[in-house]
This record gives structure tokens, C-alpha cells and sequence, in this order.
């Protein structure tokens, strides 16, 4: 008696524990097609008409717990900036966030409904103008094979700006003894020719509150700015302006020549500043404010910012994957 009694104990409880599992099992399966990952997360390339003029920007949307969708946001200017909070029903959503540099009270209010795998909607600026918009789904441009390298580029010849092209109405870049110079605010200046994989050697060197930026593909900025002494920070020297902070900041004294050795394969970026690695391998998450657009698939040029103050570059090296 004493043994079948212990026998149909041990035949209740694996009994209990069976029908617990599959409950479970069953429960955790419904939480997650009721609230696991939509079709609408991601990182989204946008589009914005405004007018005659395109615009580029980038949204990443993502579930936090149950029912909760946020993200992150990157205008034609700025850094990216967080949400809070992103409305989301069915194939729509909506989201507000506040003006980071423009002079307004008013929010940003973008409104967008998926069809198939584009996103298309309008977007209210602070200042009241109304755009429509389209995105379609980032790239992932992650390729963890090491690259080859081809034949290092002098891409500025130290003579004049052969191969390298303003981008604005006024042009104030000079050439003097051997170094390219913007001596004022004016326009941006890119290469001609366009890369995808590459490593990039760049001296650089700014007067005291002076701010720059080195853009590669021209989308990702790699900020460029009067840093001495101050804490690692997403929008300081070293930093992949508004996503990724320099584990340190190497940052000389303004007046001094400093450098970048920065590789960029797909989305995956190391940057030396001064001999001293301060990026590693990091993933880029989507274009930085200022991009020349945001087809993040394409090779594009390298850009360097001249709208930000007086500033100098002399030594630029590109060495292209294969």
C-alpha cells in the first residue's frame, strides 16, 4: 500500500507539473503574437518632400514591455533624439517630440501608416510648415568577414580642391600651404568620388569654440570640436554625432594638429583619435543631422563641415575595401 500510494503521488505531481508547462508554454506563446514585435518596428530611411527640396531623416521604432512602443528620431539637423512615447494602432502611428535647436515652443507631430514594408505620412514642423514623407526599411549593412583592403588615396592633393566640390551658394574653401581651409563659416565641401568600405586617415586642426565635422558616405558625422579637457559625450570630438560617445576623450589643446584613423565597413565603425582608439567596431544605428541623404545602402562621399566655424585639414588618406 505504502508504495502505491508514493506511486500515485509522483503520478499527481508530474501530472500538475505537465499541465502547468503547457499552460504556460501556451500562455507565453499568445503574450507574444498578442504583443511580441510588429511588422512596424525598425529602423526606417526617410524621405522628407519639402517643396522643391528632399530631406533626409531616420526613425527607429521598438516595443518597451506589453503595449508600449518608443524610439528614436533624426532630423535634417541636429542629433537624434529620443521618444517617449510612439501611438501605435494597427498600421498607424503617431508621435510628438520637442524642438531641439529650432526657436519654437511647438512640437514636432509626425503622423505615418504602413503599407507593405513603406512607411509614408506628414510630418508638422515647429514652425508650423506641414511635409508629407516616405521610408522604406534601413539597411542592416552588417558583414562580420574581414575586409580587403585596396591601394591607399591621397584624396586632396595639398595644391587645390581637384576632386572635392562645394556644396553651398558660397564657396570660402582655400588651399595654403598645403592645407584645405574654410577661414569662416560658408559651405560644406565633399569628395566628387563616392566609397563604401573604407579606412580614413585626417588631420585637423581648430581655433578655440570652433566646431566641425568629418562625414562619412556623408550620412555618419564624426564630430569634430573644441573638446580639451571635457568628458566623453555623444555630440563632442570623437563621437558619431548624437548615437555613439568616445570611450575617452584624447582631445588636444585648439591651435594643435590632431587625427583620425577611421574604418568604416557596412555599419560598423572604429575611430583612433590621436593615436588612441575610442570606437571600436561600433554599430552605427542610422544617418546623424546633416546628411547629404539617407540611402544608407549607397556608397556616398566623404563630407566635411565648414558651416560651424573656421577650421583646417591637411592629409587625407582613404584606403578602399575591395
Amino acid at each position: 500500500m505504502k508504495n502505491t500510494f508514493f506511486n500515485s503521488s509522483l503520478f499527481l505531481k508530474g501530472a500538475t507539473f505537465l499541465l502547468v508547462t503547457i499552460l504556460l508554454t501556451n500562455y507565453s506563446s499568445n503574450a507574444q503574437q498578442k504583443y511580441g514585435p510588429k511588422p512596424i518596428e525598425g529602423r526606417w530611411d526617410i524621405t522628407v518632400n519639402a517643396g522643391s527640396k528632399k530631406s533626409p531623416s531616420w526613425l527607429e521604432i521598438s516595443h518597451s514591455g506589453l503595449k508600449t512602443f518608443v524610439g528614436h528620431f533624426v532630423g535634417d539637423g541636429g542629433s537624434a533624439r529620443p521618444i517617449s512615447k510612439i501611438n501605435v494602432t494597427d498600421n498607424k502611428i503617431s508621435f510628438s517630440i520637442p524642438p531641439q535647436w529650432e526657436p519654437s515652443e511647438t512640437d514636432l507631430q509626425v503622423e505615418g501608416t504602413l503599407s507593405g514594408d513603406q512607411l509614408t505620412g506628414t510630418m508638422k514642423s515647429p514652425r508650423g510648415q506641414t511635409y508629407t514623407w516616405v521610408a522604406v526599411r534601413a539597411p542592416k549593412l552588417i558583414d562580420l568577414k574581414e575586409p580587403t583592403w585596396g591601394k591607399a588615396i591621397k584624396i586632396f592633393n595639398g595644391k587645390d580642391i581637384t576632386g572635392w566640390e562645394a556644396m553651398g551658394a558660397t564657396n570660402q574653401w582655400i588651399v595654403k600651404d598645403g592645407v584645405l581651409t574654410s577661414p569662416k563659416s560658408g559651405s560644406n565641401i565633399r569628395t566628387t568620388d563616392t566609397f563604401k568600405d573604407f579606412k580614413l586617415h585626417i588631420e585637423f586642426r581648430y581655433p578655440e569654440d570652433s566646431n566641425s565635422g568629418v562625414y562619412l558616405r556623408g550620412r555618419y558625422e564624426v564630430q569634430v570640436s573644441d573638446s580639451y579637457g571635457m568628458e566623453p559625450v555623444k555630440d563632442q570630438l570623437g563621437a558619431l554625432y548624437g548615437f555613439i560617445k568616445p570611450l575617452v576623450n584624447p582631445a588636444k589643446k585648439a591651435g594643435e594638429w590632431q587625427s583620425y584613423d577611421i574604418t568604416l565597413v557596412g555599419r560598423l565603425v572604429t575611430v583612433v583619435c590621436n593615436g588612441i582608439t575610442i570606437i571600436n567596431k561600433q554599430e552605427i544605428p542610422g544617418i546623424t543631422g546633416g546628411a547629404i541623404d539617407s540611402n544608407e545602402g549607397e556608397p556616398g562621399p566623404i563630407m566635411i563641415q565648414g558651416d560651424h566655424g573656421p577650421v583646417e585639414y591637411r592629409n587625407i588618406v582613404l584606403t578602399p575595401g575591395k
